[in-house]
């Protein structure tokens, strides 16, 4: 199977629609001068994938880009009902969405969502056909403890519980060890292969090898353009879910020459 580098700009609470837009207008211009990229993402070596906040989701589905996909960062298990601030999935679909992003750290941390949370919201993705980010990673008393690998089976297989071997094919995992996040330090390349290969193992143990293989496996973390080329070069790293880095267009398109220089 050829490889497909996903990388997914995660841009948290910031640029509102005009932002938004701004970005997507710039990013064009430079697309436009950069034709290797764009060959890339038509013959499927690179996919690019934006998750703004979701007052700026009109905006893209709007801006209708022929390269790029979007996504939201976070999403409820039901379809509808009184659940006053939240975002369902069938709304992401109706604005054009490929992906949602579940169980970030952050959701996990500041607003407690629980593991069967996360299982909840990745079964409702799965059933409308949504795919979903699992984002799965241990904090830094949990990794100094020698609890990482323990942490991160928790966490993916309690989010497949449920989940038969047709529909895994369709999650990518994202792995963002916490104490990486917005924090501008880095897990090593070896730290984050290591941690892929494990997660990728437990694809294996519970769907086989064939679906072990399909699934994309991302590492997220403090990542730019200084580090990308080195996570990305790894054998079970198969893009990057990117924070601050994808803000501005030059460092995301700078990460996308990265990812170029290793294909």
């Amino acid at each position: 199977m050829e490889r497909c580098v996903l990388l997914a700009g995660n841009w948290k609470m910031h640029k509102g629609p005009k932002e938004t837009r701004s970005f997507l207008e710039d990013l064009d211009k430079v697309l436009e001068l950069e034709n290797g990229i764009t060959e890339a993402i038509v013959s499927k070596k690179i996919e690019l994938a934006l998750f703004p906040p979701f007052i700026s989701i009109p905006t893209l589905c709007d801006f209708n880009h022929k390269v790029i996909k979007w996504g939201g960062q976070n999403a409820h298990w039901e379809e509808k009902g009184a659940f006053t601030g939240e975002i369902s999935i069938p709304m992401l679909l109706e604005l054009g969405c490929s992906y949602v992003i579940l169980g970030h750290s952050e959701r996990r941390h500041i607003f407690g969502e629980t593991d069967e949370m996360v299982s909840k919201k990745v079964t409702a993705a799965l059933d409308h056909g949504l795919s979903p980010v699992l984002c799965v990673g241990e904090t830094l008393d949990e990794r100094n403890g020698g609890n990482a690998f323990s942490v991160i089976r928790r966490q993916l297989l309690s989010a497949l519980e449920g989940v038969d071997s047709t529909k895994a094919a369709q999650i990518v995992v994202a792995y963002e060890p916490v104490w990486a996040i917005g924090t501008g330090r880095t897990a090593s390349d070896t730290d984050a292969q290591e941690a892929c290969s494990f997660i990728r193992s437990l694809f294996a143990e519970r769907y086989g090898q064939d679906v072990a293989s399909g699934v994309r496996i991302l590492y997220g973390g403090s990542v730019n353009p200084k580090n990308a080329a080195g996570l990305l070069g790894q054998p079970d790293i198969d893009g990057a879910l990117i924070g601050g880095a994808s803000l501005s267009v030059e460092s995301y398109i700078e990460i996308v020459k990265e990812a170029l220089s290793v294909l």
